[in-house]
């Protein structure tokens, strides 16, 4: 079974890991309930005319949830390494191996970079279209890969498009999560 890691909760990390898990990927999304929507309001995001940051977060906790993600709230991650067939996450409380990992860890890049992930000039990880840094398998997403442009609607494209990339790499061709109604012609 392939394995998922996603370091932080918001909507970069749920965003990935609703994707991954979707698609049969056994995801565990480590969670310390810090991110930023706690902050905020949503009028911009589409298909949400407002909507309180921490109200959304129960939602989207909720579907994730339902799509059988592992959410460890509250657990920090200490550190990500590579261990030859992929990554080993350590937490407080142990060990998680993984065969990818996806951080969503806001503007605290300290892990991505530790594990040896360049970064631009500007401090962000450098990432590619589809947010896999210079540490194949590990990607970075929302705050972590971008200077400025952190946006809740960004952020979970972000997850979205490290989530595919992933997928495809599994699949071994271009995956496409598109869902199409049972009654469609």
């Amino acid at each position: 079974m392939v394995h998922v890691a996603i370091v932080g909760g918001g909507p970069a990390g749920l965003s990935a890991g609703l994707f991954t898990a979707k698609n049969g990927l056994e995801t565990t999304v480590f969670d310390t309930d810090e991110t930023w929507m706690h902050k905020a309001h949503l009028f911009n995001y589409l298909g949400i005319e407002s909507q309180d940051g921490s109200a959304f977060m129960e939602d989207a906790r909720e579907q994730v949830d339902s799509f059988g993600v592992e959410r460890v709230q509250g657990e920090e991650v200490l550190s990500v390494e590579e261990d030859g067939d992929g990554f080993t996450v350590e937490t407080e409380e142990g060990s998680h191996d993984a065969d990818y990992v996806v951080f969503a860890t806001g503007a605290k890049r300290s892990l991505p970079e530790e594990l040896g992930c360049e970064t631009t000039d500007d401090g962000p990880v450098d990432v590619g279209i589809d947010m896999e840094t210079s540490v194949s398998g590990a990607y970075a997403t929302g705050a972590t890969a971008r200077a400025e442009e952190w946006q809740a609607i960004i952020s979970a494209g972000d997850g979205a498009a490290a989530a595919l990339d992933i997928l495809s790499k599994e699949k071994g061709e271009h995956f496409h999560d598109f869902d199409v109604p049972d009654d469609a012609e």
